[in-house]
């Protein structure tokens, strides 16, 4: 990552993912999706076999396969898919490269993960990583995804915010693995203010450890 790195040349990685998507599917892949999303929304992802997949959305197994090529790939899309139905998820990064000061933009991205509203996709997202612990080989390209994209796309507005390129890369990697531990804690049923205030406290002295370049 370069220091001189501008706030227009990249987009949040979530936003291009579906985007490439998109532009390889059809009508049919799409309604056959958004079923299954409506399913994991409803029912988890734990546990949840190719046929009953097909059963629970009127589809069958040969179908299904045609279109996605295996189960993992059904439940890959499916959950990326699934944060368009949270819009204080998916627009969270847009709002961060906002032009507020740095700090109130972290403190309303908390807010917006730990949102009641969002709770759902967060239980999904919790699912979807113990099975990727489970079998690392089928779910490697999840596992990849899931530990770099938010921490790039937070480095990267942390850079264009005026921090050096290697600072911006540690500092983003605390902060989401912050915030990946309270989200924990709140599905777990920890105090919401409580794990609010320690969010707050906490990436204040993180950033307090790094000088800007401006």
């Amino acid at each position: 990552m370069d220091d001189s790195t501008t706030a227009g040349e990249r987009r949040p990685q979530h936003h291009v993912e579906l985007d490439e998507r998109r532009a390889t599917s059809t009508p049919e892949r799409e309604r056959l999706l958004g079923l299954v999303v409506d399913l994991i929304l409803r029912d988890g992802v734990i546990d949840l076999s190719l046929s009953a997949i097909s059963r629970a959305i009127g589809s069958n197994n040969r179908m299904m396969l045609y279109y996605f090529g295996s189960k993992e790939q059904i439940l890959y899309d499916a959950s990326v898919l699934a944060l368009e139905r949270f819009p204080r998820l998916v627009t969270m990064f847009d709002r961060l490269a906002g032009p507020e000061p740095l700090l109130d933009r972290l403190d309303d991205a908390w807010l917006d993960l730990a949102d009641p509203e969002n709770r759902p996709y967060l239980v999904i997202f919790f699912q979807r990583f113990g099975m990727a612990m489970r079998d690392r080989e089928q779910w490697h390209s999840y596992i990849d995804r899931a530990t770099r994209f938010w921490a790039e796309d937070l480095a990267q507005i942390l850079v264009v915010d005026g921090y050096r390129a290697h600072d911006a890369v540690v500092a983003a990697t605390q902060i989401v693995a912050m915030w990946r531990g309270l989200q924990f804690a709140l599905l777990a049923g920890a105090d919401p203010e409580v794990l609010r205030s320690g969010y707050a406290e906490g990436v204040r002295g993180l950033l307090a450890r790094y000088a800007p370049l401006r």
